[in-house]
């Protein structure tokens, strides 16, 4: 079995794509599910780690790791955002240490998505972390590129880099630099600006059991490895459905603002939670109510809808100061408006009999999950580069967790589309 411990819920079924376009069973999972674990061909726990204190993280990296090694897993894979935001250095020691290893390969590139490692410098699409949207994160902002250095910050251990040319050179040369390098660091970046790249170093790295960094590289390890026998993953469940489908977001990101005024444009009734509501308990409770009678109608009449987080940058400003009043930080502020998002969603999934669910952005992805109760997900299809359909763990619902910063403009009207598209007994399909 192979193992993955993903910083949050969108991570965790990037990364999980990767394994099931090779046909792998692959299971998302919270690392804290009580119970028996799915036997999954790729197992993926999520710590939900990337916002918290990085003590906090540590514990559930930790945590995770030694399960995930009780199972029998002997290939790790340490999660990270493709743009290296979060707790990177103290989940990375938190694996090692749980582990006992010594070195890890890392590769944040992800060229399909736009990130690209030369030199140790990180860009998205061609500009520096520094000057990209994600330098503007209210809560971890990126104001270095280089990776060396960003993951040097945040660990006592030595972090060293194997540079383009090198890759360049074929797998022969990158295994045996990668192999060099294990003698004086023990965290290795591996620059790579194109696929192709990554290819180069699966090539050389697949038989090394440590790894860490974006999802991108798990794409390319299975070709590498023996594949696993084809299993049906909708066997015993109805997926069928007549009913709308529940958008929710609660991403600000730039991809995202566009993704949910295009589907507006198609036409999908929508609602926008003022989210200056939810800070004394009156307005809030009549907030949520308004949002919720507004969207069971739409559903009910098997009409798709959206519900999401209102986009005014005069709203988003007001809430933030009203956060800040009521005595709470920019993060805290953030969790407040996901968990309302949330307790709509689990309350129209309830009332409507809701079996399609697309969810925006990474803390709403795994805040909505928690509050439906949903302890995982089988991994289905693509959608868009690191973006996949899934299947709830024992129960038939179909979902769409997607991170703020992935799919292009039309990426919401495909991701409703696609699941109306599945049918029952669909089956991962191989490469």
């Amino acid at each position: 079995m192979i193992g993955i411990i993903a910083d949050d819920t969108t991570g965790a079924n990037d990364i999980g794509l990767m394994f099931a376009k090779h046909g792998w069973a692959t299971a998302v999972v919270a690392h804290d599910a009580p119970g028996p674990l799915p036997a999954a061909d790729a197992l993926i726990l999520d710590t939900d780690s990337r916002l918290d204190p990085p003590e906090k993280a540590y514990a559930k990296v930790h945590a995770a790791t030694e399960r995930l090694r009780a199972l029998g897993c002997t290939w790790l894979h340490k999660k990270t955002c493709s743009v290296f935001r979060g707790n990177i250095g103290t989940e990375f020691d938190a694996m090692l240490d749980a582990c006992g290893g010594e070195f890890v390969v890392v590769s944040v590139a992800f060229p399909k998505n736009g990130r690209q490692t030369h030199g140790g410098i990180h860009t998205v699409h061609g500009v520096r972390l520094e000057a990209s949207a994600f330098a503007r994160d209210p809560v971890h902002p990126t104001l270095e590129s280089n990776l060396v250095t960003v993951l040097q910050a945040q660990t006592k251990r030595k972090v060293g880099l194997v540079d383009l040319a090198t890759v360049r050179a074929g797998a022969a040369a990158l295994r045996a630099a990668i192999a060099e390098r294990r003698r004086d660091c023990n965290y290795c970046i591996v620059d790579a600006t194109e696929q192709s790249d990554l290819t180069t170093l699966a090539e050389a790295a697949h038989d090394w059991p440590l790894h860490a960094g974006s999802s991108a590289l798990a794409e390319e390890l299975p070709a590498f490895w023996p594949r696993p026998a084809r299993r049906d993953l909708f066997d015993g469940i109805d997926s069928s459905d007549a009913g709308g489908t529940l958008v929710v977001s609660g991403s600000l990101t730039p991809q995202t603002r566009a993704q949910t005024a295009a589907l507006i444009d198609h036409g999908t009734p929508f609602i926008a939670l003022d989210s200056r509501m939810l800070f004394t308990p009156s307005t809030r409770e009549n907030e949520l109510r308004r949002a919720f009678d507004a969207a069971l109608k739409h559903l009910r009449a098997g009409r798709d809808v959206l519900v999401l987080a209102n986009q005014n940058d005069d709203i988003v400003a007001e809430t933030k100061r009203l956060g800040a009043q009521s005595g709470l930080d920019a993060l805290a502020t953030s969790k407040t408006v996901s968990a309302a998002l949330a307790e709509i969603a689990d309350e129209l999934v309830a009332a409507a009999g809701v079996k399609r669910l697309v969810v925006a952005g990474g803390d709403t992805s795994g805040t909505v999950c928690r509050r439906l109760g949903i302890r995982g997900n089988w991994v289905l299809r693509e959608i868009a580069p690191g973006v996949p359909s899934g299947l709830a763990i024992d129960r038939p619902l179909l979902l769409v967790l997607k991170s703020g910063s992935f799919g292009g403009n039309d990426f919401l009207i495909e991701a409703v589309t696609h699941l109306k598209n599945l049918r029952a007994r669909t089956e991962p399909a191989h490469s």
